[in-house]
């Protein structure tokens, strides 16, 4: 009897630790977490340990920016003979500085001379039969005043013959303006006041061919201009009367200073820049000009725009985000970046005044409300 009751509490040992290993097993089965987990997310995001965040800053300061330019004369021009001829004097040579209207070359064109004599004769011809035409009108005016002495048919005659000549004659003395006109050509003489750059003639020469080869070039020296081309996203920053300075590699550690004084107003349609112009006077003769120069510009946008910690930017694969967390949200802000001043890059996007930016973010992060 003793050992039947000892058999069976061996039996039901047998099935009694088996049954409660498998409720162990089951208790920390995997479904079992996934479901805790589901309910857990229905309420947000964990909260990880903390987020370093700063305020968005809304701000307008001014900013230095250093570009190439080049320093071209105010004024330059190419010289050319308007008329074939031949060059028969030669005034100024490679060098010289001209005044405004100064003689710089003589050529000569008989045939233009020969014209102008030819206009000149048939001039006094006509003249002189206006001139008889008149007195002979007068005459018969005079006569016509005598009743019967002149029939009216006559001195009409008379008067048409008149002012025909008298047509004539204007006309003949407008072709003779031309004709003077067009000798003052042979005649060079300098547009503006500067100096002789380049002199491609000689005494004798066949000017005014179809060479393209212009007698001089003239350049103004006295005043220059440092033209800049300004970047897409600068040229909101140009102002009436900003300053800027400059230097060029001819004349190390010398900085020339110069204020705007004009800009082109639209953007170049072919590198998206916006082309301005600064005025730089030169009456010493410090500059000779057609140098590259660089140089550095005081900018300042017309309105504030936001800025961030440069550390703040997230560069991924799809673009460039800045993460916003607000009330506990994270929200992936797309940007386009703008300038940037030491440590703060200026950045344009959906912001408000009261944002604060993740100041470390990853892609690790993910938006939506958080614990």
């Amino acid at each position: 009897m003793f050992c039947n009751s000892w058999i069976q509490q061996k039996i039901a040992k047998a099935y009694i630790i088996p049954i409660v290993a498998l409720l162990a097993l089951a208790a920390c089965s995997p479904g079992n977490d996934e479901k805790g987990k589901k309910k857990e997310s229905t309420s947000g995001i964990p909260m990880p340990e903390t987020f370093n965040t700063t305020p968005i800053r809304f701000i307008n300061p001014g900013y230095e920016l250093s570009l190439p330019a080049e320093l071209e004369p105010n004024e330059e021009v190419s010289v050319y003979a308007k008329l074939p001829g031949f060059v028969q004097h030669l005034y100024v040579d490679r060098g010289d500085r001209v005044r405004k209207g100064q003689l710089l070359a003589i050529l000569e064109a008989p045939e233009i001379e020969q014209k102008y004599m030819s206009n000149k004769s048939s001039g006094q011809k006509v003249y002189n039969d206006y001139l008889f035409a008149r007195q002979n009108y007068e005459r018969l005016a005079e006569a016509s005043k005598t009743s019967g002495a002149v029939a009216a048919i006559e001195l009409e005659r008379a008067k048409s013959a008149m002012e025909s000549t008298k047509a004539a004659y204007e006309a003949s003395t407008s072709e003779t303006e031309q004709t003077a006109q067009i000798q003052k050509y042979l005649r060079i003489t300098a547009p503006f006041d500067g100096i002789i750059t380049a002199r491609n003639v000689s005494l004798g020469a066949l000017a005014g061919t179809s060479s393209g080869m212009p007698l001089f070039l003239i350049e103004q020296k006295k005043k220059l201009r440092l033209t800049v081309s300004i970047p897409e996203k600068h040229a909101s920053a140009v102002r009436e009367g900003m300053t800027a300075t400059f230097t060029i590699s001819s004349q190390p550690g010398k900085i020339f200073k110069t204020k705007l004084s004009r800009s082109s107003g639209l953007l170049n349609q072919q590198n998206r820049s916006l082309v301005v112009e600064f005025d730089v006077d030169n009456a010493s003769g410090d500059l000779q000009g057609r140098d590259y120069a660089q140089v550095t510009l005081q900018l300042k946008r017309k309105d504030p725009t936001y800025w961030i910690p440069v550390k703040s930017l997230l560069n991924t694969q799809s673009g460039v985000f800045v993460l916003t967390f607000n009330n506990q949200e994270i929200k992936r802000i797309p940007v386009k970046e703008g300038v940037r001043l030491d440590s703060l890059l200026e950045v344009f996007g959906n912001f408000g005044k009261n944002d604060n930016i993740v100041l470390k973010p990853s892609e690790e992060i993910k938006e939506g409300k958080y614990n």
